[in-house]
């Protein structure tokens, strides 16, 4: 009987942690050319490791005529992470090559492109981050 209450006690004092971490949401914010660009993160386990390596000060790279890339300093796992289907402002994952995308132009989908996030404000300064950046959390 003691250990039931025990338990039953546990469970009470749990619960409501387990419901403010339930509605915390991951989001990031990218410095760039004096602007910020604020992405809204999905719950997968890409994205959570990318979260836990902030904050970055990185160099990103134009990649063809949409998007532009960087390297985070240790690859993602895609383990339940979802294909991307990327458009504008859709921050993703390339897998075979381990860079992380965003997108200022619509794509679409390609073998190996995950998807981590999306833009939820300052998108529009995305096609113009150049050298480095700073990526870190946000509260």
């Amino acid at each position: 009987m003691r250990a039931l209450l025990s338990m039953i006690i546990i469970v009470l004092l749990t619960l409501p942690l387990a419901a403010r971490d339930e509605g915390k949401k991951m989001k990031i914010s990218v410095h760039a050319n004096n602007n910020t660009t604020i992405f809204q993160l999905n719950d997968s386990q890409a994205a959570k490791e990318l979260y836990a390596q902030l904050p970055l000060s990185i160099k990103v790279e134009n990649y063809s005529h949409n998007e532009k890339i960087f390297y985070p300093p240790k690859k993602l796992s895609t383990t339940g992470t979802p294909l991307a289907d990327a458009r504008t402002g859709t921050l993703a994952y390339y897998a075979p090559w381990g860079n992380v995308v965003i997108f200022y132009k619509d794509f679409g989908t390609a073998n190996g492109l995950y998807e981590l996030g999306h833009a939820v404000s300052g998108m529009e300064h995305i096609k113009d981050f150049s050298g480095m950046i700073k990526v870190e959390t946000t509260d």
